[in-house]
């Protein structure tokens, strides 16, 4: 029997509407709009339709939303000169820089010059040490993303087995201290762990975020397990063109696990959803006021 789809772009569309209520209720009470501020440096394609997505999204939730566009060409210093004066910009409650960034540009230095509290990506270390010690923090989009699915799919995850294929600080080691926080039994695994097919089997909860396309097959999954694909991958397909894929081989694995996440329309949605529910918190957290449940 084929596994339940689990449908992101649905689920994100009630994360969305659930930010827009709060976001009107902030307006109301407190005479607070939250404001996000984007900024991209240089043209890649693939970014500025994400970043053109955002800027809608964050409009339809009533939000604030500035867009900072620096050439391919700026400087490291341009780029913080712009960091600094959202930092110290009011009305902006959330900063995040589109990655990548060009050669010249330290991504590290980038990310390290936002305002903690107003790093709504989740990547500065300030807030990845503090989520590791279980003290509240602003969590990466996409983790946060594919822990409110989960919950949502299967309720209480304690005691589960957990498998987190990939260790990346964007979206493996965070999601794994996600799970953690939830009580799950957690093994991150990676391109080189051994007997990597028979770790992946023991999950009841296995999230694909190598950056392999159709890596996880389908004899590497227990019958009935929860599978989170978080992979982009962009192969070739027929007549010269291309198409997205995931980490995990969706035809043979949908056919075993319990439900699955599709590429695209699973976890891609959820993350502006996340990025506008973190841009609320952060909004609430530096004016002093209750933060909304929205995740």
């Amino acid at each position: 029997m084929s596994a339940d789809i689990i449908d992101g772009k649905a689920f994100s569309e009630k994360v969305k509407a659930r930010v827009a209520a709060q976001v009107e209720i902030l307006k109301n009470q407190s005479n607070l709009t939250p404001g996000l501020a984007v900024v991209l440096v240089g043209e890649d394609p693939a970014s500025q339709v994400y970043v053109r997505n955002k800027n809608r999204s964050t409009v339809a939730a009533g939000m604030k939303s500035e867009e900072i566009k620096l050439p391919a060409s700026a400087l490291q210093e341009e780029v913080l000169a712009v960091v600094n004066r959202l930092n110290e910009d009011p009305t902006i409650h959330g900063i995040l820089v589109q990655l990548p960034l060009p050669e010249q540009v330290d991504e590290m230095a980038i990310l390290d010059a936002i305002d903690p509290a107003k790093d709504v990506d989740g990547f500065h270390v300030v807030n990845t040490g503090r989520q590791a010690v279980g003290l509240p923090a602003m969590v990466p989009c996409t983790p946060l993303g594919c822990i409110m699915m989960l919950k949502d799919r299967i309720g209480d995850l304690s005691g589960l087995n957990a498998v987190v294929v990939g260790r990346s600080n964007i979206v493996g080691k965070p999601m794994a201290n996600l799970l953690l926080a939830e009580n799950c039994t957690v093994t991150i695994a990676h391109s080189r762990t051994r007997n990597l097919p028979e770790v992946c089997k023991a999950a009841d909860i296995l999230i694909a975020a190598v950056g392999r396309p159709k890596m996880i097959e389908g004899d590497w999954v227990k019958p009935g397990a929860t599978v989170i694909d978080v992979g982009i991958n962009r192969i070739p397909a027929e007549e010269g063109k291309t198409r997205l894929v995931g980490d995990v081989d969706f035809a043979a694995v949908k056919e075993v696990a319990g439900a699955i996440t599709p590429v695209p329309g699973g976890v891609g949605p959820m993350t502006i959803a996340c990025l506008l529910a973190n841009t609320v918190t952060a909004a609430c957290r530096i004016a002093e006021i209750e933060e909304p449940r929205i995740t």
